[in-house]
């Protein structure tokens, strides 16, 4: 479809032809045919055409006519104003008068900039950023105490940073400060002096495979060999054949995992106990999936026992709290500290949950307030005593929230039913094995 343009005539060829560009350009853009161009015309004539765009270049079809002339620049920049011809006044603008602290201020500041209009344009402070506040007028007594303070008299004091004024230092986290303000045990990185050395002993065609398996093992090097390969098509080049890579991967997958779970358990070793325990369990478990050298095995022996001595270590450690708040009379505290164990594994002895159910329930008496028995309630339906607690009694005249709550922790507490006149709940059955292929949590 032809275009509506502009051209300007730049040479006439021997045979009646002529070069034309665009308006303004430097170079000519294309030919046009004698016989469309009026006659009459000269060089830098701007003419008005019918062009095609294609692949080959911009055809002229037709010339209409030469495009009338143009203004000057200030014509153009000119702009014409149509009204009814008779003069008004101006727009009048009244400031509304500031604040006495703000007129105080402006007589200072040009007296410290010295009078008249000399001393150059004023800053103006943002509304709302603070101004006022930030340019208090002094008194004697901001003096006294800035004096007192190791200011010398007369200086204004310096701006707290805004950071401090708004509480950053308190908000501010991120990175290993931030977790460690949080008490989230700081991931460790290892370090890759196995995964070096293993890549160091390999051939130069081995490399690639050997770094796409540090990566991300078998399915990222198929992953990496569909996109070159996907790379070689789009190109016209021949596409790789996948099988001899794998076989060699197959070949160098043991070494690699080998490498990279060393790297993981010197970096737990050097943690020692700042080690995250979840870190430690999970290298831990992973030796199982790699072939273990000598090296790797007398590693992994060192491992088990600092995890046993931990583990050891903090279960010691629970029990000796919970024991503690019995012995304190604090029911509640010991039946909280009970449901949290420090590993899932742990389990309360049988002398120390005895204990921990005849305290409960002697603490849920009929002489206590009702708020701290429904308190002492909560406590018991969340620990792994709850079934063996029996209750001594219902506070007096119980309120029907009370009432409620029992009911709803009868099926956990039994003893609570037999308080209530309900039938007792019968007994759990039997845990039920996971599905296959569940997914753990």
């Amino acid at each position: 479809m032809a275009r509506r343009i502009d051209i300007e005539l730049t040479s006439q060829r021997p045979d009646g032809s002529w070069t034309w560009r665009a308006p303004g350009a430097r170079q000519p853009r294309g030919d046009v045919a004698a016989e469309l161009v009026p006659s009459g015309v000269k060089v830098g004539d701007v003419l008005r055409a019918d062009a095609e765009f294609d692949l080959d270049g911009i055809v002229v079809t037709a010339v209409l006519a030469q495009r009338p002339a143009t203004r000057s620049d200030d014509e153009r920049n000119r702009i014409e104003v149509l009204g009814p011809g008779r003069s008004s006044t101006g727009v009048s603008v009244t400031l509304a008068p500031g604040s006495r602290r703000r007129a105080e201020d402006d007589e200072r500041g040009r007296g410290r900039r010295g009078d008249g209009d000399d001393a150059g344009p004023r800053r103006t402070r943002r509304p709302g950023a603070g101004g006022d506040r930030a340019r208090r007028p002094r008194t004697p007594a901001s003096d006294e105490a800035g004096v007192a303070a190791g200011r010398p008299e007369g200086e204004p004091p310096a701006r707290r940073p805004r950071r401090e004024e708004a509480g950053g230092e308190r908000r501010r986290s991120g990175g290993a400060e931030g977790a460690e303000r949080a008490g989230r045990p700081r991931r460790l990185q290892p370090a890759a002096t196995y995964r070096n050395a293993a890549l160091a002993d390999l051939r130069p065609e081995q490399l690639p495979v050997a770094e796409q398996l540090l990566r991300g093992g078998i399915p990222a090097l198929r992953a990496a060999i569909d996109e070159q390969n996907s790379r070689a098509r789009a190109e016209g080049r021949a596409p790789v054949s996948p099988e001899p890579l794998l076989a060699m991967a197959e070949e160098l997958l043991p070494k690699m995992n080998l490498a990279t779970w060393k790297d993981r358990a010197t970096a737990v070793r050097t943690a020692g106990k700042d080690a995250p325990l979840r870190e430690v369990r999970s290298v831990v478990a992973g030796a199982s999936a790699v072939a273990l050298d000598e090296e790797g095995r007398a590693l992994l022996s060192q491992l088990r026992q600092g995890l046993d001595d931990r583990v050891t270590a903090l279960r010691h450690a629970w029990l000796g709290r919970v024991t503690s708040a019995l012995d304190e009379g604090r029911v509640a505290d010991a039946l909280r500290l009970a449901s949290r164990a420090p590993e899932p594994a742990a389990r309360i002895p049988a002398e120390l949950a005895v204990r921990l159910s005849a305290d409960a329930g002697a603490a849920m008496g009929g002489a206590v307030p009702e708020q701290e028995w429904l308190a002492l309630l909560d406590a018991v339906v969340g620990s792994p005593v709850r079934r063996t607690v029996k209750p001594a009694g219902l506070p007096e005249a119980p309120s029907e929230d009370l009432l409620q709550a029992a009911r709803r922790a009868a099926g956990q507490v039994p003893e609570l039913a037999r308080l209530l006149g309900l039938p007792i709940p019968p007994p759990p059955g039997p845990r039920r094995p996971a599905p296959v292929g569940a997914r753990r949590t």
